[in-house]
């Protein structure tokens, strides 16, 4: 076949050129048809080319015809070009593609000519928001929130790789109920420390961390903020049901205190806020905006929200409460915005919030949620619809939960008792590299069983020392050749020839798309995946073939493959927030 197109943007977009070879066909065959997708797979076994495409039993039912029929004028009215080497039609009528040895191994100019943008989409206009973590800052991140955390910082920057502006939010839970309890739960621990012990509630927070802070306000205040076990005990209620004796402590601690509350309030969310910055910093996890769920009742913007779907007919009142018409959008119950007490509901400022992202003006706004929060997804998309926003910008990815196991034992993580395993001690175990790459081992929406002893292993069968095994490797033949990385985009790539070298170049050819598809599914395990297969493909060439054998043009057609695919090992562990070690 004789080509038009150059045959460099041919191998990088093959796809994408096949495609428009079909089309062509397409419309000389069966123009009533040119709606139809086309598609193109990557068969299974190598001797069945480097693509195929099923159109022809796609068209079977509608032109009533036989595939393989279908397929034979197909091929009859292909374009002529220099990018195929041969056309087959298998089985029932798959079309199979074979590249020409120039085709399939051009990706290799493409990547060294692009560098660290090989595999960027192009830039769009669209304005996203990913907001994740989102815990209450109310004690230490544990290992489930560091997989939330590994998982929306790698969606984050692959969806700007992909060619979005994108902005990455924490929202920072610094009003309500939970922060009241860790008020008074360090309070309460500063008030042990001069003897005056009130019995400790077992639903208040538990762990050391709420002692040190106890510890700094003694530190700082001495016993300014001290009053009596008695004075405490006389403000309780008479109640068995306990969470309605910390309410009462955490009314006493206000009515005590008075204004210096708001001290002990402001004490125990900057230290647990600074913490938690620190430790995902240090995670290679980072925000561009911090933003208050405080805000949002300072400036009226609750308020506001309530108001709106009250007068749009959205909200009765029961009991001395306003009720917002969950279940006329899906919920299974309605859900109460304000309580009797005037005070609002998480609820209700979630709705503010979620309005206030559309407001600033962004096209799709993803949030990433623990996957408790199943059943909270239909009750915020339907406040939306029910404030006239486009609930469909809405976009809610769940992460299901993860199973620490260590020496085969699983690990007991809870909240408020103070046991669980803190993301800072899983990073000290296993490096940050082993904990970004493994919490990228499943979807997102499927449990995940966290190996400790693989994670630390440095063998073949822990997948992340697999991957950066490969890059060291490249590392390391490079530097003994020593010569002119840069002259290696120039180079004649025709001693590539062994199949081995093929399925690594195929391999390589896939990033770009392989970046858009993951983008479109919000899945950057896929990525982990990816990467996991070139290094195969790579260590398979290796183990294979030698890199620096004697002939000189063979020599530096291997070393351009090499650098080739070191580039897009650093391409993609970089979007993983994982390093790229030179030497293991």
């Amino acid at each position: 076949m004789t080509a038009s197109s150059a045959p460099t943007r041919i191998a990088f977009d093959a796809r994408q050129h096949l495609t428009g070879l079909l089309r062509a066909a397409l419309d000389s065959v069966a123009p009533e048809q040119g709606h139809a997708e086309i598609l193109l797979e990557r068969p299974k076994q190598a001797s069945h080319g480097d693509f195929a495409s099923n159109l022809a039993m796609q068209l079977a039912r509608e032109l009533k015809t036989n595939p393989r029929q279908i397929a034979e004028r197909l091929v009859r009215a292909l374009p002529a070009s220099d990018a195929v080497a041969k056309v087959d039609i298998a089985g029932a009528g798959f079309i199979n593609f074979t590249l020409t040895p120039t085709a399939r191994t051009a990706v290799v100019a493409a990547v060294l000519g692009a560098g660290p943008a090989f595999g960027r989409g192009p830039a769009s206009r669209l304005k996203l928001q990913v907001e994740f973590v989102s815990a209450n800052p109310t004690g230490p991140l544990h290992v489930g929130h560091g997989r939330g955390a590994a998982y929306g910082a790698s969606l984050a920057s692959l969806l700007a790789f992909a060619g979005f502006d994108v902005t990455r939010e924490y929202y920072v839970n610094d009003a309500g109920r939970q922060m009241d309890i860790l008020a008074v739960s360090a309070w309460l621990r500063y008030l042990e420390l001069f003897g005056e012990a009130v019995p400790f509630p077992p639903n208040a927070y538990q762990g050391d961390y709420v002692r040190d802070m106890a510890e700094q306000v003694k530190l700082a205040h001495g016993d300014r903020y001290l009053h009596p076990v008695e004075a405490v005990l006389a403000c309780m209620c008479e109640t068995d049901d306990a969470d309605a004796r910390l309410d009462c402590l955490i009314l006493a601690g206000k009515d005590l205190l008075g204004e210096d509350w708001a001290y002990i309030h402001g004490h125990v969310l900057n230290e647990q806020l600074t913490d938690c910055r620190a430790d995902l910093e240090e995670f290679g996890v980072h925000f561009d905006v911090w933003f208050s769920e405080r805000s949002l009742f300072e400036t009226g913007m609750v308020a506001r929200a309530v108001a709106a779907l009250e007068k749009s007919g959205h909200i009765y009142i029961q009991d001395g409460a306003r009720w917002f018409r969950s279940t006329s959008f899906g919920d299974e119950k309605d859900r109460v915005v304000q309580r009797d007490n005037g005070l609002y509901t998480y609820f209700a400022s979630d709705i503010a919030y979620h309005l206030n992202k559309f407001e600033r003006g962004f096209d799709k706004v993803v949030d990433v949620w623990g996957a408790d929060h199943h059943g909270y997804v239909s009750r915020v998309k339907g406040a939306l619809s029910a404030s006239g926003a486009d609930a469909s910008r809405l976009e809610v990815t769940l992460v299901q939960f993860v199973s620490l196991f260590r020496d085969g034992q699983k690990a007991s993580m809870s909240t408020r008792s103070g046991e669980y395993v803190t993301l800072r001690q899983l990073r000290a175990e296993v490096g940050n590299d082993a904990c970004r790459f493994f919490y990228m081992l499943r979807k997102c929406d499927q449990a995940l069983d966290f190996d400790l002893d693989l994670a630390k292993s440095e063998s073949n069968d822990n997948p992340v020392y697999y991957v950066q095994y490969a890059h060291a490797r490249i590392c390391s033949v490079l530097a003994q050749w020593d010569g002119d990385q840069a002259a290696l985009a120039a180079t004649d790539l025709t001693p590539l020839q062994h199949e081995r070298e093929y399925a690594l170049c195929a391999r390589l050819a896939e990033f770009p798309e392989l970046i858009q598809q993951a983008a479109r599914d919000y899945a950057p395990h896929a990525l982990a995946f990816y990467l996991k297969d070139l290094a195969g493909d790579f260590h398979s060439w290796y183990n294979a073939e030698r890199v620096l054998v004697d002939d000189q043009p063979t020599r530096q057609a291997r070393l351009a493959l090499a650098l080739a695919t070191r580039q897009v090992l650093q391409n993609g562990l970089s979007l993983l927030g994982v390093s790229q070690p030179v030497s293991m």
